[in-house]
């Protein structure tokens, strides 16, 4: 997998320029004109970054998120976080649109809690809202208050800025409330939530070594103070899956984004995803995708 793009990279590779006070303002932010950047190549590699991006995106494109690949066409707000990976590619025609880019602390140090507990941002989330006509006309007028604020000198610019992010995050969570409100209809659901944030936080992998600890019903329940079998019945009621069915699809997927976007050896990544023996990780990834972890990685 590529390193994580920071922000000096992403100014370098887009606009071969520094703004003078990125090393100092920890909370940066900046907003943009898509259009502006389709002459500078491609969206980028598929890769991390260290900073988190709102985009409104008009066109057709393929985006890839984490191990997922969304083909979309006409208008789509997107959120990216730096936990995921992601990369997008055009199918052709022009793109038109908005997007800003801003680190965690430029929400951390002005308000309480942090720009993660959004739903939107939240591990296993679903990134791409689609918007009508008018929704799209909302949003436009909302990113073009954004550049209108950072081009003046008005001295508290970035409170407004903050009420303009936050706004467009509101906007995006009424449009679907039944998936990104936190409601739990009951201590099972509660469980099975919190057991899904716990295993989702040991990825990505990013390191060889680094290792993935929690592998087994019996870990999740002693992080949990549980009882195993009370945790396998809140996950299988909640879910329709076993707790090991999860841990085991999540591991797979995991497996499969090392392979592809490493050149970690066979051995490194067994290590990392808890395998005492790259024999057990070989059978274990031919269970899941019928070939070797050799052959997935010609494919």
């Amino acid at each position: 997998m590529e390193k994580t793009e920071t922000l000096e990279d992403f100014y370098q590779r887009k606009l071969q320029w520094m703004p003078e006070n990125l090393k100092q303002d920890i909370g940066h932010f900046n907003v943009f004109r898509l259009e502006d950047f389709m002459t500078h190549g491609s969206a980028g590699a598929y890769s991390r970054r260290s900073f988190y991006k709102i985009s409104l995106i008009r066109g057709r494109n393929i985006f890839h998120y984490a191990e997922k690949s969304l083909e979309v066409s006409g208008s789509t707000l997107m959120f990216f976080n730096p936990q995921v990976p992601y990369t997008w590619e055009s199918l052709g025609g022009t793109n038109t649109g908005f997007f800003c880019i801003f680190k965690e602390a430029f929400f951390t140090e002005k308000i309480r809690g942090s720009i993660s507990d959004f739903p939107m941002f939240a591990p296993g989330a679903k990134p791409a809202y689609f918007l009508n006509k008018a929704q799209d006309k909302q949003v436009t007028q909302i990113f073009q208050k954004m550049q209108d604020e950072i081009a003046s000198d008005y001295t508290y610019k970035y409170d407004l800025i903050r009420n303009y992010v936050t706004e467009i995050i509101h906007y995006a969570l009424k449009m679907q409330p039944s998936e990104t409100l936190y409601q739990h209809t009951n201590a099972k659901s509660r469980i099975a939530s919190i057991f899904t944030e716990l295993l989702e936080r040991q990825f990505p992998i990013e390191s060889p070594t680094q290792r993935f600890t929690l592998r087994s019903a019996n870990d999740f329940a002693q992080a949990l103070a549980v009882h195993v079998n009370h945790l396998n019945r809140a996950i299988k009621e909640t879910t329709g899956k076993t707790t090991t069915e999860h841990i085991l699809d999540r591991l797979a997927i995991e497996a499969g984004a090392l392979l592809k976007h490493t050149d970690w050896n066979i051995s490194e990544i067994s290590y990392a995803l808890g395998f005492e023996e790259p024999a057990h990780f070989n059978n274990f990834f031919k269970k899941h995708f019928s070939m070797t972890p050799t052959a997935y990685r010609t494919v």
